[in-house]
């Protein structure tokens, strides 16, 4: 029934490309997210239909995904609480945002966070190998400098989930894979342990649970930012299709890439299309929009229930 309240919610909703909030500053804006400032220690944000791929944002909404990563990030981060400190707040919307009409736009995409120092690095736990991670290990039997068994396949499962940090590139601009000493560099060695600790702990529990669920993480980002006391929070998303690798467990044989509740199917597309992954994208087919959309709603289906 929630769910088929859900599907029928999204489709009576127009895609939400960009926010304009006149009541309040934007801060930024990034390739889906619009953030804006509240006061000092809280800010809004607002996640559109924007889908970017290979760093490159398409000109066309996937109707509904803002609210579904709204609502998967929500689930993820009520269920860490109890690894890691988080950014949200109880603040309501309707408290910041006071207009109805105004609010409209942003209801089930919008919410109030704290404001935290980010932490310069992205911090990636893998359980598989595949992507970046696989090309890297067929040259050199390593993942971000981290020796794996030889023989491996790709989507084989590693003996253990390892921590393979990357920069935070600019709009535009590719995140670049970094080794744990780099992280060090950047963080300094007690917050790249810490960090460290962290995205595995919440990788392990996350990852266990979402295979009770039908659905395999293979790999997944996290960011993390720091309060006025130094205390590490998670930041950001968690464990949204954009920001995860998402397989469905049944259909999971190593050796090949599993089908995925990620954007990896309009990568497949874009990649098919001849497309130079430079600006400007290509226009997105109808029927790769709704299949797409699809997948994102049916992904939060599985693991939220």
């Amino acid at each position: 029934m929630a769910t088929h309240f859900f599907r029928l919610h999204l489709s009576m909703t127009l895609p939400l490309y960009e926010s304009s909030i006149q009541s309040l500053k934007l801060r930024h804006r990034g390739k889906v997210r619009d953030i804006y400032d509240i006061d000092d220690h809280h800010m809004l944000i607002v996640t559109t239909d924007r889908l970017s791929a290979f760093d490159v944002v398409m000109n066309d909404p996937i109707p509904g995904k803002g609210a579904v990563l709204t609502a998967m990030s929500t689930f993820w981060f009520n269920r860490t609480r109890a690894i890691i400190p988080n950014q949200l707040t109880d603040i309501p919307l309707a408290q910041v945002i006071k207009n109805p009409a105004e609010r409209a736009p942003l209801e089930g995409r919008a919410v109030v966070v704290k404001k935290l120092k980010a932490l310069p690095v992205e911090a990636i736990a893998r359980g598989y190998l595949v992507g970046s991670g696989w090309k890297e290990y067929q040259q050199t039997g390593t993942v971000c400098g981290i020796k794996l068994p030889a023989g491996l396949k790709l989507a084989d499962q590693l003996p253990e989930p390892i921590f393979t940090p990357s920069t935070k590139a600019a709009l535009g601009s590719h995140d670049e894979n970094i080794n744990f000493e780099q992280a060090v560099q950047l963080l300094g060695p007690e917050m790249a342990m810490r960090v460290r600790e962290a995205t595995l702990a919440i990788y392990k529990d996350c990852a266990a649970y979402a295979l009770t669920r039908g659905i395999i993480i293979a790999d997944t980002k996290f960011e993390f930012g720091l309060d006025e006391q130094g205390t590490l929070t998670l930041i950001d998303e968690v464990l949204t299709p954009d920001s995860s690798r998402f397989w469905p467990a049944d259909q999971y044989r190593p050796g090949s890439n599993p089908p995925s509740f990620d954007k990896q199917y309009v990568r497949d597309w874009l990649e098919a299309s001849g497309w130079n992954k430079q600006p400007p994208p290509p226009k997105l087919p109808p029927e790769v929009i709704a299949r797409t959309a699809e997948k994102y709603q049916e992904a939060l289906r599985r693991l939220t229930g």
